[in-house]
């Protein structure tokens, strides 16, 4: 996937890779697991329970849980307030994480 954000790599950068949806990618360590998303392409982290609309990572601090997903098979998680982390597995929420309604 291409991504409109564009990266100023630094020779100092260190990368990580991650899943997310089960493709492989590079991740900046320390990046945020919203951030490492949307830098991938991916527009969307969830989708609603009630109509199924598409929703992605918003205020990036932690206050409107736009960016819900599931990692290392635990749902719900906060994306913005996650550091990405070496073989982290990643899934974006569709609908209500079973479980958790």
């Amino acid at each position: 996937m291409s991504s409109p954000f564009r990266r100023i790599e630094e020779p100092s950068d260190c990368w990580v890779e991650i899943q997310i949806d089960g493709q492989t990618t590079r991740a900046r360590e320390g990046d945020s697991v919203a951030a490492a998303m949307l830098a991938s392409g991916l527009s969307s982290s969830r989708t609603t329970p009630i109509s199924g609309a598409p929703r992605a990572p918003y205020c990036m601090m932690g206050v409107c849980f736009e960016c819900l997903v599931e990692i290392d098979g635990i749902p719900n998680r906060q994306s913005c307030q996650i550091v990405v982390q070496e073989g982290m597995q990643i899934c974006r929420q569709i609908g209500t994480a079973e479980g958790y309604r």
